[in-house]
């Protein structure tokens, strides 16, 4: 592992601090488990930790130990925002920049205490303390690197083991994407040795769905247009549809991956109306190398990962379906020549 000012941030954690813990807006699985595993082992230590998120979060995250002591900023801002003047060290798990945490961002600019950025994005903003690597899958095998680089993977429980895994197995989609190494397998075996109940974390994650969910997956995969001459395919889902099943934060999890399950597909996207806000999110997946991150930051105001990322329009759903389309021309020659 390779950290800036490693030492010195271990002997800050030498004795006991209150700790802040921030995962980025709608957080996922991969910032959940995170934060949550890092609270655990940082409990053990003897640190006072509170995790706090900008907003809630999908209720297939919610049984890992810790979830119901989260704080949701957007829910009682002022709470929140107390903790974080309190905090003597934060901690910034799976997100690159404070643009990623809505108005927690400007509470944390003010505060004094030191930072430390522990994630997988490409391009971060600076802390006192970076633990920053593009090439890990996800945040919590980090969480994992730095424990270890602590001396301390005996501390790593059940209920810790849990947290880890449900980042990893969920950012890696199932392991199957590319940044899935080796090691990572090497460390899952290592969880899997302290007594992980993979049935209990698949059911929780993957098979606790409702009916509204499978609906809304429904109408998704109808919407399904294929470009075979751009090896991609495109869904949508509108504000109107949202509501007549009605949607739950989570719902749409993984719903972009299945464009990728189309033969010879390399790009699948999504593009979904925001149920508050007048603008469409965008999910772009990729196989091959073809670097969604690229594009999205060149062309939608996003960014995330060369195999994953996301962005957004402040266009109508037709105009922001034709402006992709029109994009793609630029990049067919590029998408017909990627090898998978």
């Amino acid at each position: 592992m390779q950290m800036q000012n490693f030492e010195e941030l271990k002997s800050l954690l030498s004795e006991p601090k209150r700790i802040v813990l921030l995962p980025h807006r709608n957080p996922d699985g991969d910032a959940i488990g995170s934060t949550l595993a890092m609270r655990l082992y940082l409990s053990k230590l003897g640190h006072s930790c509170e995790v706090i998120s900008p907003n809630d979060f999908p209720k297939f995250l919610k049984w890992m130990e810790g979830a119901k002591d989260i704080q949701i900023a957007e829910y009682n801002p002022g709470h929140s925002r107390r903790t974080i003047e309190k905090a003597e060290l934060i901690f910034l798990l799976d997100f690159n920049t404070t643009a990623r945490i809505d108005e927690v961002g400007e509470w944390l600019d003010r505060s004094e205490a030191p930072k430390v950025l522990i994630d997988h994005h490409q391009e971060p903003d600076q802390f006192d303390f970076m633990y920053s690597d593009v090439e890990m899958p996800a945040t919590c095998q980090m969480v994992y690197k730095f424990i270890e680089a602590m001396g301390h993977l005996n501390l790593i429980d059940v209920s810790l083991a849990e947290c880890i895994y449900t980042g990893i197995l969920t950012d890696t989609g199932g392991f199957r994407y590319r940044t899935t190494s080796a090691e990572t397998h090497r460390i899952v075996a290592n969880l899997l040795e302290k007594g992980l109940n993979l049935d209990k974390i698949y059911n929780e994650v993957y098979d606790n769905q409702s009916v509204g969910r499978l609906k809304l997956l429904g109408v998704t995969l109808d919407s399904l247009i294929a470009l075979p001459d751009y090896r991609t395919a495109y869904m949508k889902l509108t504000r109107a549809e949202q509501a007549d099943y009605g949607m739950q934060k989570g719902d749409t999890e993984g719903f972009v991956n299945y464009g990728l399950g189309i033969n010879n597909n390399v790009l699948s996207v999504f593009f979904i109306e925001d149920q508050q806000h007048d603008f469409i999110k965008i999910s772009f997946r990729s196989k091959g190398g073809f670097d969604v991150n690229q594009f999205a930051r060149k062309h939608f105001n996003g960014g995330g990962h060369i195999s994953a990322a996301g962005g957004r329009s402040d266009l109508g759903m037709e105009e922001t379906i034709e402006k992709f389309v029109k994009i793609l021309e630029g990049y067919k020659q590029e998408l017909k020549e990627v090898e998978i």
